[in-house]
């Protein structure tokens, strides 16, 4: 069982809450985690990049001149690449660089990105998380005081605004619902912090982290 801290606003530790590594897999499956990490950057591409090769090129397909009898150099079309204007020999087209993975493998990449944050520490509830307005200063002093300042994402049961607009500007700071999180966005943050619902619906329902949905739904 691994104990998962509890503060309070102010920063004080009130509790903890106990989690299963069973729960989340048992172990951290390194070679998953990278399979999942690559495949969220490679989706991030667009794969537009390109370049007109001479099917492209806006011109005619009329052979410029005879062959022969005229002591030119035969010549093909203007679209050939040799002229200026023409296509480029060896084009960039576009690609799709669309990578995917089996639904129960990124579930267990998630698990496993979030088992390897709470070996390491760097995983606090805090309870309760309640914002009367959409202020900056004070939820920025919040994780200040959980140490947390420097970059982390905070996970919530739902959608928050108030939460949501009093940490969106601050920098390295992500405001989640807790089924969005996916092992990319749980590792390129040093901390994660939770609300005490959001942490009792992934331990509930670790396939899917919504609250009253089955595992592995």
């Amino acid at each position: 069982m691994i104990n998962v801290p509890v503060y309070n606003m102010v920063g004080e530790q009130t509790g903890s809450m106990e989690v299963d590594e069973v729960k989340l897999g048992g172990k951290v499956r390194l070679d998953l985690l990278k399979q999942a990490v690559v495949m969220w950057q490679t989706n991030q591409r667009q794969g537009s990049a390109r370049t007109k090769n001479r099917a492209r090129v806006e011109g005619s397909t009329r052979k410029l001149f005879r062959q022969k009898g005229t002591g030119n150099a035969r010549m093909g079309t203007v679209r050939t690449c040799i002229r200026r204007g023409g296509g480029v020999a060896f084009a960039k087209l576009e690609q799709n660089l669309r990578r995917s993975m089996p639904r129960k493998m990124k579930q267990l990449a998630r698990n496993s990105a979030l088992l390897a944050k709470m070996q390491a520490g760097n995983v606090v509830v805090v309870d309760p998380l309640t914002v009367e307005q959409p202020k900056t200063k004070p939820f920025h002093q919040m994780l200040r005081k959980l140490g947390a300042d420097r970059g982390c994402v905070v996970a919530l049961e739902s959608h928050d605004p108030v939460v949501f607009k009093s940490g969106r500007n601050i920098p390295k700071t992500d405001i989640r619902q807790v089924h969005e999180l996916n092992a990319y966005e749980i590792l390129r943050r040093k901390k994660i912090i939770f609300t005490r619902k959001a942490l009792e619906a992934v331990v509930a329902s670790p396939g899917t982290y919504r609250v009253g949905a089955e595992t592995g739904a």
